[in-house]
């Protein structure tokens, strides 16, 4: 199946009638992508809607459409600028293989402002002749379409990055995922058999009892169909609980946003702020008596330092010239003595004389050396010069604990200017009680709905169990009180069928799943760029949920993934459901690199979409595929086409115009 064209006339944003191929092949060349680039609100997501209507009308899942009605819906889609004798319209030809022969469809939907019964108009042309619709193909189009393109596998073909992003953060794919990947895979023609099995069984019951045994049949019938009938209004009430339960979810998560942000939550620590202000002030106070007591000591002597170094040097000075003195005296002394000695021993006058000479320089020099001629004005003795290197030593000490407390008495004014600025952006007393409050109703809107949650989830399970028992029930019945031997062999046949069948369905799935298990993780490693991460990908046969193991079988925590290798896990999982189904089914992705590194974004953008289908249809901002990437593409020739929706903010209007944002 291949898109060939999409009309869009008076259409949400865009106004009249635009055109837009997008056939992938150009000039006898095929090329798989279709990029069309749009800013954020400038109706890129409208392209994507109007794809999937113009396909299921007022089946359609679109992105808008909420809880509106199908003529609601409609009117909400007329382009504001339509006059009112002009009519909204979309169009989409398409191309599909049908007994080995190329066929080629153009849909067309149209409708006023004010849709007749709540419905648009639908024409189905067979482009070999585009002026009569054909209306055998209109009345059957719904199931036309679900042979071609199912509804419930859709949004694995057309989706969108918030789809991703929302899939990369579940531990297990939503039911609704679960149901298209069944279909894709084939895993609901089994199940379906079996339920037509079934009902040939109760069938062959009704025509074989007799009239008592038929009552008692249609009785037990009767509540397995009531049960069944509250089973799934039950059912539905659970889906719209799930769904409120997020709205609700996000409402409280806005709510504490914004009570932080809005200072809701220092204001709720204001007294702790305060206590914490109250202590810094007492330790900044603390410093700064510190600070006082040093001042009260030696450490006022730091401002005369300098003269109290010279005071040092010049009372060592004077000690050592009274020390040089005193071994003067001594020295002078001994050589009398020396002298008195020398006379008395015979030795010559010449050589006495010598002598003599010789201890008088030595004298001299002495003198020169160790005693200046100016006066000694200290006059200090040791035992002083001593309190004066302890004064030092105390100076010193007394320096380093002031440093220390100014550090602390600064950092702690720090502290505390802070913590004045944390109390000032608290929010005021009527605000804080607003945020409270709205944050409490948030909270107890979450509690409330979970409860009933999980009131909704218990009905659930006791009404399957008294199916399952009503069941039996209706087996027992049949077994005790039918004796027609074409009756009790067709159901005995059956019941052999239903555990073949579910034998069959058990090894079906595996199959399916071994396989799919190896395209997502051969997709994976492909487009990681850390090969080494992830060695296998398994998929749980119940719920779908994806188990990472290493080279070492070891379990990988999905939490260890990043936000972008999560992105690529979801996106790893949607192509290998693709490969896995057969089906040539065009891909159409909108905002597709939410949150994704460069080196991530490199590899989706080298080797994802290039190969994700024959056709790829991305709808991108200018951020996503930038001009690094387009320029990638372009040289590996995979752009067939190029588009740019270029939005009018004053008139709120949109229209497409060929080429991208670089050219």
């Amino acid at each position: 199946m291949i898109f060939l064209e999409l009309v869009l006339q008076n259409f949400g944003p865009y106004s009249g009638k635009q055109v837009i191929n997008l056939n992938p092949k150009s000039e006898d060349n095929y090329r798989p992508i279709i990029l069309l680039g749009g800013m954020n609100g400038g109706g890129k997501t409208t392209l994507m809607d109007a794809i999937r209507l113009a396909l299921y009308g007022h089946r359609a899942q679109c992105s808008n459409r909420g809880n509106l009605s199908y003529n609601d819906f409609l009117t909400q889609c007329v382009n504001n600028q339509t006059p009112a004798y002009q009519k909204t319209q979309v169009e989409l030809v398409f191309e599909h293989i049908e007994n080995d022969q190329p066929l080629h469809y153009r849909i067309v939907r149209t409708w006023d402002r004010n849709p007749k019964d709540g419905k648009d108009s639908l024409g189905i042309f067979n482009l070999k002749d585009d002026t009569w619709s054909i209306e055998s193909l209109v009345n059957t189009w719904d199931d036309y379409i679900e042979n071609l393109l199912p509804l419930g596998i859709s949004n694995l073909f057309l989706f969108d990055g918030e789809q991703v992003k929302e899939l990369a953060e579940q531990e297990a794919p939503p039911s609704i995922v679960v149901d298209a990947i069944r279909g894709l895979l084939g895993l609901e023609l089994a199940e379906r058999l079996a339920i037509d099995i079934e009902i040939l069984v109760n069938r062959k019951r009704k025509e074989f009892a007799d009239t008592k045994d038929l009552a008692n049949l249609e009785e037990i019938e009767q509540k397995l169909k009531q049960l069944e009938t509250e089973y799934n209004v039950e059912a539905e009430n659970f889906t719209s609980l799930e769904e409120e339960l997020k709205l609700a979810e996000k409402e409280q998560q806005e709510a504490f946003d914004k009570f932080v942000s809005e200072g809701g939550k220092i204001a709720a620590e204001r007294s702790h702020l305060e206590l914490q202000k109250k202590q810094k002030v007492t330790e900044a106070e603390q410093a700064r008596q510190g600070m006082c007591e040093l001042a009260s000591d030696v450490l006022p002597l730091a401002l005369i330092e300098p003269l109290l170094s010279q005071l040092q040097i010049q009372g060592e000075k004077e000690f050592r010239i009274q020390q040089a003195q005193i071994a003067r005296d001594i020295l002078f002394e001994r050589d009398k003595r020396l002298l008195n000695w020398i006379n008395g021993v015979g030795i010559s006058e010449a050589q006495v004389e010598k002598i003599k000479i010789f201890l008088e320089q030595d004298e001299e020099t002495l003198r020169a050396n160790f005693i200046q001629a100016e006066e000694s004005w200290l006059l200090a003795d040791p035992e002083t010069l001593s309190q004066l290197g302890n004064v030092f030593y105390y100076l010193q000490n007394s320096k380093n604990l002031a440093k220390q407390q100014i550090d602390i008495f600064k950092n702690k004014e720090e502290e505390i200017i802070t913590l004045e600025r944390q109390v000032q952006t608290a929010a005021e007393p009527e605000a804080y009680k607003k945020l409270v409050n709205k944050l409490t109703t948030a909270q107890n809107k979450v509690v409330e709905v979970k409860a009933n949650c999980e009131i909704v989830k218990s009905s659930i399970d006791e009404l399957d169990n008294e199916i399952k028992l009503t069941k039996r029930e209706l087996q027992e019945f049949t077994t005790q009180t039918i004796d027609q031997k074409s009756t009790q062999h067709i159901i005995a046949v059956s019941a052999k069928v239903q555990e073949t069948l579910k034998l069959f369905r058990e090894k079906l799935t595996l199959r399916k799943l071994n396989k799919l298990e190896n395209e997502v993780t051969e997709c994976f490693r492909y487009l990681l760029h850390k090969s080494d991460l992830v060695h296998r990908i398994a998929i749980d046969t119940n719920t779908f949920k994806l188990s990472l193991y290493d080279l070492q079988s070891v379990t990988v925590p999905k939490h260890r993934l990043s936000a972008g290798e999560k992105q690529l896990l979801a996106i790893a999982f949607l192509w290998g459901l693709a490969r896995v189904s057969g089906r040539k089914l065009p891909v159409a992705i909108d905002t597709p690199l939410g949150r994704l590194d460069s080196s991530h974004r490199s590899n989706l953008v080298e080797r994802y979409f290039p190969s994700a289908s024959h056709q790829v249809i991305l709808l991108s901002t200018d951020t996503e595929i930038g001009k690094k990437e387009v320029e990638t593409l372009r040289e590996s020739e995979a752009i067939a086409r190029e588009y740019v929706l270029k939005y009018d903010s004053s008139t709120r209007q949109t229209t497409v115009q060929s080429g991208y944002f670089w050219e």
